[in-house]
């Protein structure tokens, strides 16, 4: 049995992962971190764990924590955990990170981007980037995983097929990205209020969202030279969910005509056919974010517009999911040597 501390149970992230990981046969949680409800009844906190979750919120003392688990989550704001990290701590403990704090490997763009100080750029390098999709060797021997944030994980597993295939420009990529309310967090903000968000939908952050260099790092990997591209992000008044539209330029052929839709989803199906959690959708249709919801799935499609010599690439998923919650779970499978659909089984729910 694996056991598991929580840093930063009471969050949206954090609850998720102790909803999934109740339901995991082979982990155990005994730290539930919440520094705000230090001594409370976790289900005094979220009543749909009332006679499920008997335990009390605990402190962070990570210290502490790592006497005492096999695994240490900390769903927390950047910066926390690069300011408490230590080797001693890793040799005793491995840890799954949802914050960016290792995310991205060059210090100074972090810092540029997050504008806060990276406190242990030192382990940088060690930190594996946890999208299991893409990392799966590199993870089941890693001791920190940088868990990957929301946006990042869905415009990636939309476009990256395309990408290491070949067919596609690595200049002029733009993703026109939709999200749910909850990926704000569950700190009181008042753009996050009610009448601020019903009947409304805004595009935030343009030109100068803080996930924008992480898909940038990832997609240059996957083309092999830098990419910068456009990221706009959307705020929709729904609780979960995330629905990426990419565009990018397609090459063309040695015959002079363009990739057609039906050569580009033979493209996805190879590169997801041995994926548990990316669902490439048949024919035409297109990804919707409640046919995700409550599970780790992502689905992607693709369509060709060969009269502009552009393609779309769509995916959807719930971002407490996939985007947090339960790709940290599939992450500690992998590492830990599970199934690594293991407690993530989780049928998508509707309505």
């Amino acid at each position: 049995m694996i056991k598991v501390g929580i840093v930063g149970a009471t969050g949206y992230a954090g609850a998720e992962l102790v909803r999934i990981l109740m339901g995991h046969k082979d982990a155990e949680i005994v730290w539930y971190g919440s520094k705000s409800y230090i001594d409370k009844a976790y289900a005094s906190v979220y009543g749909n764990m009332f006679t499920i979750v008997e335990d009390i919120c605990k402190d962070d003392n990570l210290k502490e924590m790592a006497k005492q688990v096999d695994v240490i989550f900390t769903a927390t704001p950047q910066g926390f955990l690069a300011s408490l990290l230590t080797e001693e701590l890793l040799e005793q403990v491995k840890i799954i990170d949802l914050s960016a704090d290792f995310r991205i490997k060059d210090v100074d763009v972090y810092e540029e981007w997050y504008e806060i100080k990276h406190q242990s750029p030192e382990f940088l390098e060690e930190a594996v980037y946890g999208l299991c999709e893409l990392n799966r060797e590199k993870i089941r021997t890693a001791r920190l995983i940088a868990n990957p944030g929301c946006y990042p994980t869905c415009s990636f597993l939309s476009i990256y097929p395309l990408a290491k295939a070949g067919v596609i420009e690595s200049e002029g990529i733009v993703i026109d990205a939709k999200s749910g309310t909850s990926g704000a967090g569950r700190g009181a903000k008042l753009e996050n209020l009610y009448c601020e968000v019903n009947e409304n939908i805004k595009a935030y952050k343009v030109a100068s969202h803080r996930h924008t260099p992480e898909i940038e790092q990832q997609l240059s990997e996957a083309f092999g030279s830098p990419v910068y591209l456009n990221f706009t992000p959307h705020l929709v008044p729904m609780n979960r969910g995330i629905l990426i539209t990419a565009y990018a330029n397609l090459k063309k052929k040695e015959d002079g005509t363009y990739y057609n839709t039906e050569e580009l989803k033979e493209i996805l199906n190879k590169c997801y056919e041995n994926e548990p959690f990316v669902r490439v959708l048949k024919g035409s249709t297109a990804p919707e974010t409640k046919w995700v919801e409550g599970s780790n799935f992502v689905d992607v499609n693709v369509v060709a517009d060969p009269r502009t010599g552009k393609v779309i690439m769509l995916g959807a998923m719930d971002n407490l999911v996939k985007g947090a919650a339960g790709q940290a779970v599939q992450n500690m499978n992998i590492m830990f040597g599970l199934k690594e659909d293991t407690g993530l089984q989780l049928v998508p729910i509707f309505p």
